[in-house]
């Protein structure tokens, strides 16, 4: 069997502390390395191809997806409406950006969105359930694993965090909608807890609520330090010397921060947000307020039973979204469309030649 020739188009590494660039390098690596017997790759570069894979919304992207010759996927990070609360532009602009996201869409042969409660939200745009594929995010097991108890000490020191504290780390972009407030003030009436949040401005001042957020950023509470973008080779260690992910996001598709941290058995506590429950399985912790996040921090922190259930929830999380699932996932769904291909254009050639012989 021939192998297919998969461009994969993406941008954004000058942009740091992406989850939609970490999901992507994951994406790629696993076609280059676990399906190299089923496909090769073309990597930004050009060159002839049988499947035309966009992963950011660039100029290039766009074009490529405009008068590509062969079936062409754009992979749906994000909806145009995270928009808001993510970055603060004028409504001119913001409404342009949205319907440029929307018309790449349109203009692909399939999207493969990470969370399956976000087909619904497309077809609203009035884009086609039939070219819309649910395929989750995945997290390498080798770059995130759980340390044993030296490396957690060593990974807890080279944050400078009390081994003898509670830790509690954020993890994403400081903007409105990752509900860094929320965390801040969660953190206030729990001071025996410490709180760390990796992350900052990936894009600068016209991140929403820059001027706002970088105060607290500068004046947080005595036991909150906000540890700017931190490179994602040291994201292992942090994950590692904290006890619990918490992400009191208001808006997400499916953050990687979380299959990181289950990747290495760090429990996670979320906003009660819809999205999660087609994709978090049962058993999760999550909380409605700030009220509830204290609470269940706490618990949290001085019942272990509880959080040898948070635990115990993570490794199922890590076992469903293993590299092995999602590589099944991914050569059914490249194999499937290549073949329709093939033979639509075999049918076209067909159909010519039937039309030129009753002439």
């Amino acid at each position: 069997m021939n192998k297919i020739i998969i461009k994969m188009s993406y941008s954004g590494e000058k942009y740091k502390g992406q989850g939609v660039l970490s999901a992507t390098l994951e994406q790629v690596n696993l076609i280059q390395n676990l399906c190299k017997h089923e496909f090769d790759t073309l990597i930004n570069k050009r060159g002839k191809h049988d499947i035309l894979h966009i992963h950011t919304v660039n100029p290039a992207s766009f074009i490529g997806a405009r008068n590509s010759k062969v079936p062409t996927v754009t992979h749906v990070h994000f909806l145009p409406n995270t928009l808001e609360g993510s970055i603060k532009l004028p409504r001119l602009f913001m409404r342009f950006f949205k319907n440029y996201f929307l018309k790449l869409y349109r203009n692909s042969d399939y999207l493969v969105v990470v969370n399956p409660s976000f087909i619904d939200e497309l077809v609203k745009f009035d884009l086609e359930r039939e070219k819309i594929t649910y395929i989750p995010n995945f997290v390498s097991e080798e770059v995130f694993y759980k340390y044993n108890d030296e490396e957690k000490l060593r990974a807890k020191k080279d944050f400078d965090l009390d081994p003898n504290k509670f830790t509690v780390v954020g993890v994403g972009q400081v903007q409105h909608r990752k509900g860094v407030h929320d965390f801040v003030k969660t953190a206030r009436k729990l001071p025996n807890v410490q709180f760390i949040w990796a992350g900052g401005f990936s894009f600068g001042k016209i991140t929403d609520g820059y001027k706002e957020l970088s105060k607290v950023m500068k004046n947080p509470p005595s036991n909150v330090r906000f540890l700017g973008i931190i490179d994602r080779d040291k994201m292992t260690d942090i994950f590692n010397a904290a006890d619990l992910l918490f992400m009191p996001s208001y808006n997400e598709l499916f953050p990687m921060a979380i299959l990181e941290a289950c990747s290495t058995e760090t429990p996670i506590l979320v906003r009660n947000l819809s999205l999660y429950e087609p994709v978090l399985l049962d058993g999760y912790y999550h909380g409605e307020n700030n009220e509830d996040f204290v609470k269940i921090i706490h618990q949290l922190s001085t019942d272990k039973t509880y959080y040898d259930g948070a635990v115990e929830h993570a490794l199922r999380v890590k076992d469903y979204y293993s590299r092995e699932n999602i590589k099944k996932l991914w050569i059914e769904f490249y194999r499937g469309i290549h073949n329709k291909f093939i033979q639509e254009k075999e049918a076209k050639k067909q159909r010519k030649k039937n039309k030129k012989h009753k002439s």
